[in-house]
């Protein structure tokens, strides 16, 4: 994923950080992405069709009755929290937050979705809430357009997607 340069964070994240300021006050002076092993690769297929499972895939309109809603999900929510989900679980376990990035993508009907991409050795890997398997981000059929900042995750970053 090529990154080109800052731009507006989501409406949805800025209100995150506003009601969780914790999660988004922190900078990083080290850009770590994830070594693949047999084992974390086994620890982010669980977590991954852990949360897909045990979420009901449900809008903020018809949960909170608002048009954008980022927040940790208890049984219900949508793609961002999900993704915000994921993160938060696969932090917990070890993973280092920089590698961890919640991603802003065009589906092909145009419509907009959050995706979690996963930094590492062999690429980036996005864990997504509309499909259990975890792809290359390039192996997807979306369209990206951009992405916390890895040292900064209050920061967004444009992604050149030129397919």
């Amino acid at each position: 994923m090529t990154i080109t340069g800052k731009t507006s964070a989501p409406i949805g994240h800025v209100n995150f950080c506003r009601n969780n300021p914790t999660e988004c006050k922190t900078s990083f002076s080290v850009d770590r992405a994830v070594k693949l092993s047999k084992s974390n690769w086994t620890q982010l297929i669980n977590i991954n069709g852990h949360v897909n499972q045990s979420i009901r895939p449900i809008t903020d309109k018809e949960q909170y009755r608002t048009e954008e809603l980022w927040t940790y999900p208890a049984s219900a929510g949508d793609c961002e929290d999900f993704a915000l989900l994921k993160r938060r679980m696969l932090i917990n376990v070890g993973w280092p937050e920089t590698a961890l990035l919640i991603t802003v993508v065009r589906e092909q009907n145009g419509n907009g979705h959050a995706v979690l991409t996963v930094r590492t050795d062999r690429g980036d890997l996005i864990l997504d809430n509309q499909d259990p398997r975890i792809l290359p981000w390039d192996q997807t059929p979306y369209h990206y357009i951009k992405r916390q900042a890895a040292l900064h995750p209050a920061t967004w970053t444009s992604i050149d997607d030129p397919r």
